[in-house]
């Protein structure tokens, strides 16, 4: 059998890593149990499985919120999308998404809302072992956060 080569991104990483149950709590206190959740990457269907165990409708080809942790060099195109679906999203993202002029014009035009974990989440990634070596958070529009900027502690529960 063969086994399938990761996609590398030009710093050398993969943007094949899969997503710890975790790190939905930040984001759990937002959905509606009543949504449909459209994971629009949904990959190998990590994310997906979590959500539905935590009795969650979840489709891959639409629904009434977007819920994913997008491939991160295709960052900027899936914020895109998600502001032109005109669906309220929340997408896992390294802090670094901030930066960029395509990004920023983006948050500028239409606004952002951040969920910042305490802490890093660490993402289970083929053939590497150890922690993340990056800080991630939920970017969201559409779901009303309390502020534009929500600290909050990780709980790897």
């Amino acid at each position: 059998m063969k086994t399938k080569k990761p996609k590398l991104m030009m710093n050398g990483h993969t943007d094949e890593i899969y997503t710890p149950k975790y790190a939905l709590n930040p984001i759990l206190p937002y959905l509606k149990k009543k949504w449909v959740i459209w994971e629009n990457a949904w990959g190998t269907g990590v994310l997906a499985k979590h959500l539905k165990e935590m009795g969650f409708k979840v489709s891959s080809k639409e629904g009434d919120i977007i819920l994913t942790n997008p491939p991160y060099s295709k960052k900027e195109e899936f914020l895109r999308k998600g502001y032109e679906s005109g669906k309220p999203f929340a997408y896992l993202l390294p802090l670094t998404a901030l930066e960029g002029i395509g990004r920023g014009a983006l948050f500028r035009k239409y606004g952002i809302q951040l969920i910042i974990p305490n802490r890093r989440i660490n993402f289970i990634m083929p053939n590497k072992q150890g922690g993340s070596w990056f800080q991630t958070a939920w970017f969201t529009w559409g779901l009303n956060l309390p502020k534009d900027l929500n600290f909050v502690t990780l709980s790897r529960d």
